[in-house]
């Protein structure tokens, strides 16, 4: 049986690009801009906000996979700023369980596209943690919640 992962990343107004998303982490909450997502002209974007946080959450359940067994960090942005990204830290020592933390990094919000940022996210070496905004789960749990999660973008599209 499968625990329940406090993750979520839900979409707040449709049609703007301000404060219209929140990412809840536990008793955490970020209320976040779109507005990045919104103009990623990358190849790999789709072409609306729905669809590009279906990809973002992809690729946060590819690097969470990642980390099953040998174990490791992987960092998922959920946070685009001009000045700064916000950024889940995924830790986990056995390969089995993880710790999920939020925080930020000076890294510019405009310096890569959300829906291809695996080349970025190795580079997070400046994460600065954010208090009270940590939970433990297994990376299995982990890795089906953020499926359930992108399933909410894909099929509020169709």
């Amino acid at each position: 049986m499968t625990a329940s992962v406090a993750l979520n990343f839900e979409v707040l107004a449709e049609n703007k690009s301000h404060d219209n998303l929140r990412l809840r982490l536990g008793s955490y909450r970020h209320t976040c801009d779109s507005f990045y997502l919104d103009v990623d002209d990358t190849t790999t974007a789709s072409s609306d906000l729905r669809g590009n946080l279906a990809r973002l959450l992809e690729q946060w359940r590819n690097q969470v996979d990642g980390l099953w067994g040998a174990g490791g960090t992987a960092y998922l942005p959920y946070e685009f700023s001009d000045e700064c990204t916000g950024w889940l830290r995924v830790s986990s020592a056995d390969g089995r369980n993880a710790a999920v933390q939020a925080g930020w990094s000076p890294v510019n919000g405009w310096s890569f596209a959300p829906s291809d940022y695996l080349a970025t996210a190795p580079e997070i070496t400046d994460f600065e943690p954010e208090a009270n905004a940590q939970i433990e789960c297994a990376l299995d749990d982990l890795s089906q919640c953020i499926a359930r999660n992108a399933e909410t973008f894909t099929a509020s599209r169709q």
